[in-house]
């Protein structure tokens, strides 16, 4: 009995379409769930999110020539104007398992989330993704902006 409902429940999971890279209206469809989300096409296409008040963008890298397929996503926030004490920038990368930051060539702060989707992932997976990045961003403003 239990090998058959393993059996059934590993079915269901592979009968679950996955979202990939290159799946951008669903991208923006999962980003508009965490506050807005529009698809932004300039040298490249990215989306452009809010959640919360803070400004991100979500950036397809690995991608082929035509940009139809991508591997990874990039989860990308900056913060102009702030200042960071760099030691509290390495806390944080050595503590989160997630996001990382840095600070740029301006000094001010980045955080940065890459997320593998080579072979894709799930709607909720990715929905997950998402809010991991909703929490690091919030976390990060709380505990390093706000000193």
């Amino acid at each position: 009995m239990t090998l058959f409902l393993c059996l059934c429940l590993a079915g269901t999971a592979r009968a679950q379409s996955l979202v990939k890279a290159g799946d951008v209206d669903q991208i923006v469809d999962i980003a508009r769930g965490f506050g807005s989300g529009t698809l932004e096409k300039e040298d490249n296409i990215f989306v452009r999110g809010r959640i919360d008040g803070t400004l991100y963008a979500v950036f397809f890298n690995d991608c082929n020539a035509d940009r139809s397929e991508c591997q990874s996503l990039q989860f990308y926030a900056s913060w102009d104007g702030s200042e960071i004490d760099p030691a509290a920038i390495n806390g944080w990368n050595r503590d989160k398992r997630f996001a990382k930051a840095y600070l740029d060539a301006e000094n001010e702060p980045v955080l940065e989330m890459d997320v593998n989707l080579r072979h894709g992932v799930t709607r909720g997976n990715l929905e997950d993704t998402f809010d991991w990045w909703r929490l690091s961003l919030k976390e990060f403003q709380t505990t390093l902006l706000k000193q």
